[in-house]
């Protein structure tokens, strides 16, 4: 009788003491911020891992903790209901942890990992991604989106306020809130060391990618990244006004285990799948610009997440 049944108990039993600890931990958060310090209408909620998703759980929590882009999401959630797609998912995810009557616990971010599957074959597996290219992939899936919702408007020749839209609808298409919140410009200039002409070119982006090293900060990181460089060799630059090739001037996927730090209101969080924790301050230089010698195993800062000053 034991032999036939133990397969269900233990399964009982683990399940039973999963919830237990999830219950534990959520209790010692709310413990360790104190009633007085929460923050009013805050909630703070780990993610469930389906297998490697660690990837995907610490990008949602960076982009939920980012207040414009979370006012955003809950926004199109109020809007009246559309097809499912990436966004309808995520904005439900991002409503189902903005209405929680308890202030900390779990949830199971399932049917947005199943739409994601479903949508592309690269995450439609249980291996562990790169954290960088589902974070591309989901800003630019959003704002196609978008895009696409507002081409539906325009071609039934009414914008969401009722005003009639006249625009070519060969025009390029109309920024998003995924661009007013995200995205930059960066200006590559090329100056021909033969008649000193500059030639400059635009190009919009929504991340850099920059060389974090040990025991420095952004400002350095971003003066390295637009360092000069000098191309020559096979690397010439076609100067338009030389009309040959000349010397010039040009300025201009990890993997492993993803946990999500965040700065809510005055204090910091670390979101490791279904653990949230409250840390110091301090300890954000362990997640920073950690030198290559140090073993992989180590954690370092992959993702940031900066605010611009106006």
């Amino acid at each position: 009788m034991v032999a036939e049944c133990a397969f269900g108990q233990l399964k009982s039993c683990w399940c039973c003491l999963q919830n237990r600890l999830d219950g534990a931990n959520a209790s010692a958060l709310e413990k360790e911020i104190g009633p007085e310090q929460f923050p009013v209408n805050e909630h703070y909620f780990g993610l469930v891992n389906f297998g490697n998703t660690c990837y995907c759980n610490s990008v949602l929590q960076a982009l939920y903790f980012c207040q414009p882009f979370r006012e955003k999401v809950l926004a199109y959630k109020s809007q009246p209901r559309k097809k499912e797609t990436l966004l309808t998912c995520l904005a439900d995810l991002f409503h189902s942890i903005a209405t929680q009557k308890k202030k900390v616990g779990v949830i199971p971010p399932k049917k947005f990992i199943t739409r994601l599957r479903k949508e592309n074959e690269l995450f439609d597996n249980y291996m562990q991604q790169d954290a960088h290219e589902f974070l591309n992939y989901l800003l630019n899936t959003i704002a196609d989106i978008l895009q696409e919702e507002r081409k539906q408007e325009k071609q039934n020749g009414c914008l969401p306020n009722g005003s009639i839209d006249n625009e070519n609808n060969n025009s390029t298409p109309d920024p998003t809130w995924v661009h007013e919140i995200f995205q930059g410009t960066l200006t590559n200039e090329t100056r021909c060391l033969t008649c000193e002409t500059i030639s400059s070119k635009d190009e919009d982006f929504l991340d850099l990618s920059v060389d974090v090293e040990q025991n420095t900060s952004i400002t350095h990181c971003l003066r390295d990244f637009s360092n000069t460089e000098t191309l020559c060799s096979e690397y010439k630059y076609y100067c338009e006004e030389c009309r040959s090739k000349q010397e010039a001037h040009k300025s201009g996927p990890n993997r492993g285990h993803y946990i999500a730090i965040v700065k809510s209101h005055d204090f910091w969080l670390l979101f490791d799948d279904d653990i949230v924790e409250k840390i110091d301050a301090q300890a954000i230089e362990e997640f920073y610009g950690l030198t290559s010698d140090i073993s992989k195993n180590s954690e370092s800062g992959y993702i940031l997440f900066y605010q611009s000053r106006d």
